[in-house]
């Protein structure tokens, strides 16, 4: 297939790109500094740096969409929130509009999302079929998905990615955390008792690869380990597999004073279960934490 993935320069998507490139997909990716997508995603992809660069007459198979700025990094002022809904939701709906423009539509849209969409849980069990919360973060993810799914319109096959805590040592919230952990400074965040729904890298790309393939794959889907941890929990694990201490906890009023409102995405939790992907018969390569803590970090 002709591919193309926006997003693609980030953690998951280079790991997907390498992954479709040996499958001997034909791929392109959308990203504001096109000169560095063949030395991170592969020599062979190429590359564009506007949307406006897809005409009519180009053809794709089908479209990924991972694209959106890192929600946790920076403030949650009114600019900032704006920046968040631009490069997800505003990017989406410009998205889908060039499909619907296209002569040949693609027949399938995998489209980014988080568990997020539910807020925090709590101790509920979260599966694919409950609404989304009224939090900023949640409201985001679901007009994200709600742009992609008008994409069905021309006839489209939409799946919305609603992604944990992707493990992998190269980056993401695992490869932040992990410079504190090897100095013993490992901390529980509040109380602990907040869920944490994670997956290891390696099942993420073949659910995603799964999803590309199976026409009767549909809809939101959490992209989940159908073992989630507590914080407190994850800390200690993680804390093991280094052979360091976990003897420190970062009080939720601590958090609150620093991260304002972005405090809510560290003491807030989903637990949320693959329900979907698990239906589709996708069996997990890691299922436990600590078999998946001890593979990313062995490869770092």
């Amino acid at each position: 297939m002709n591919i193309l993935i926006t997003g693609g320069t980030g953690l998951i998507g280079r790991k997907l790109c390498a992954a479709l490139l040996a499958k001997g997909h034909q791929l392109t990716v959308l990203s504001r500094s096109p000169d560095t997508v063949k030395s991170k995603c592969g020599a062979a992809v190429q590359a564009i740096a506007t949307l406006d660069e897809w005409q009519p007459d180009n053809v794709f198979d089908a479209v990924i969409n991972l694209a959106g700025e890192p929600i946790v990094d920076a403030s949650w002022t009114d600019e900032r929130k704006q920046r968040l809904w631009q490069s997800r939701v505003s990017l989406t709906e410009n998205l889908v509009q060039h499909i619907a423009n296209a002569k040949h539509k693609p027949a399938v849209l995998l489209s980014g999302s988080a568990t997020g969409y539910y807020g925090d849980g709590g101790d509920n069990i979260l599966d694919e079929s409950l609404p989304p919360a009224t939090d900023f973060g949640a409201q985001l993810c679901s007009a994200w998905e709600n742009a992609a799914q008008t994409a069905s319109a021309s006839g489209v096959r939409v799946c919305l990615l609603r992604t944990g805590l992707v493990l992998d040592s190269a980056g993401g919230l695992l490869g932040r955390m992990l410079p504190a952990f090897k100095l013993g400074l490992a901390a529980r965040l509040g109380n602990g008792q907040q869920w944490m729904s994670w997956i290891h890298i390696d099942d993420y790309v073949a659910i995603v690869l799964l999803l590309l393939e199976n026409a009767q794959a549909v809809g939101p889907h959490n992209m989940t380990a159908p073992e989630p941890v507590s914080n407190a929990h994850f800390t200690n694990a993680l804390a093991h597999v280094l052979h360091r201490p976990a003897l420190f906890v970062a009080p939720a009023c601590l958090l609150k004073l620093m991260l304002g409102e972005r405090a809510a995405l560290l003491l807030g939790g989903q637990r949320a279960l693959p329900t979907k992907v698990q239906a589709l018969g996708y069996h997990f390569q890691y299922t436990t934490l600590e078999d998946a803590l001890n593979d990313v970090l062995s490869k770092k």
